[in-house]
């Protein structure tokens, strides 16, 4: 059992980490019928654009600046209740504005529920701000602009994610270089629903301290020993992985040949009840389907601290804590 170790997660939606039971609730405020996409307490899709659909309807319940208070504060409740001592949460400004919310009041609740869940338990959270690649450049490059004018000492991350197969990371690079002049950190999603490739691309065109996933860099050895040399961080969801069947199971997943290569790796849960998944249960599958020991998986959270996108002093605090 891992209950006992210090968490941190770098890598989680938070429309995806709605608990089924709150969407529940607020379907039933709302009167949104959601029987098609929620089923005995579980999320229902079969593949990974059906999953998108699924998480768009499941997003559709949550409408205003207190909806999106709750669904933080819920979820890093649920952290703190595990001993996660820290999450950054990816947010999406342009879902805010199509929802009809707008972007300031959708990032005005979530600020706050990451307020009130700190005040309870000390949880520290911080947010990254993404551009979805599927609605084209321009819209990327607003949300880097949102990102880099918000002056929003929470928002402190940038990161490109949506359908990785629609165009190359080089048609995004305007959007990091407004993000990385506005001093915001930067992750791109790379390597999951598509190959090696993906994430040299990532490399190639931005060089960023971190990527999203990055397992499939497995498949070309060359490109694991550049991760390593330039310690690029990858952000790993191996639950994610084996639902969307990135990995045909957890044998044939390449988090433990990751690590002993020398890229640095940290776990996360990505879209959490989608995939049938927690942080809990990442932790605890480092340990019994990867066999990695307390002291390695406290190395991988040391390792989640130093690249998290936080000021110094916060490090300092959260690798006190660790």
């Amino acid at each position: 059992m891992t209950s006992h170790l210090k968490k941190v997660e770098l890598h989680c939606h938070l429309e995806g980490a709605a608990p089924p039971v709150l969407t529940e609730a607020q379907a039933r405020k709302y009167g949104v019928d959601i029987s098609g996409e929620l089923r005995d307490g579980a999320y229902v899709w079969h593949d990974f654009a059906s999953f998108l659909e699924c998480y768009d309807k499941v997003s559709e319940v949550y409408r205003t600046e207190e909806d999106y208070a709750l669904l933080t504060e819920t979820y890093l409740d649920e952290l703190a209740g595990i001993n996660t001592i820290y999450s950054e949460l990816i947010v999406s400004p342009d879902h805010g504005k199509r929802i009809g919310l707008g972007a300031d009041a959708y990032i005005s609740g979530v600020c706050e529920g990451i307020r009130r869940a700190k005040a309870k338990s000390g949880i520290e959270a911080r947010l990254i701000v993404t551009g979805e690649r599927h609605f084209g450049p321009e819209s990327v490059i607003g949300a880097a602009e949102y990102a880099a004018k918000a002056g929003n000492p929470l928002i402190t991350g940038f990161n490109l994610a949506g359908e990785e197969r629609m165009g190359r990371v080089a048609d995004y690079i305007r959007a990091f270089d407004i993000a990385r002049d506005a001093g915001l950190g930067l992750t791109i999603h790379a390597g999951e629903v598509c190959g090696a490739f993906s994430v040299a691309d990532a490399l190639d065109a931005v060089r960023p301290a971190r990527i999203g996933h990055g397992v499939r860099a497995i498949e070309d050895l060359d490109l694991v020993k550049r991760l390593a040399d330039l310690g690029t961080v990858l952000e790993v969801c191996p639950g994610s992985n084996i639902a969307l069947r990135v990995f045909p199971d957890f044998a044939s997943h390449p988090l433990r040949r990751l690590k002993e290569a020398g890229v640095q790796v940290t776990i996360s849960s990505d879209d959490p009840p989608f995939f049938r998944t927690s942080l809990e249960r990442e932790y605890a599958l480092a340990a019994e389907a990867f066999g990695f020991s307390d002291a390695e998986i406290d190395a991988m959270t040391r390792t989640a601290i130093e690249a998290a996108f936080v000021d110094e002093e916060t490090r300092k605090a959260l690798l006190s804590r660790l």
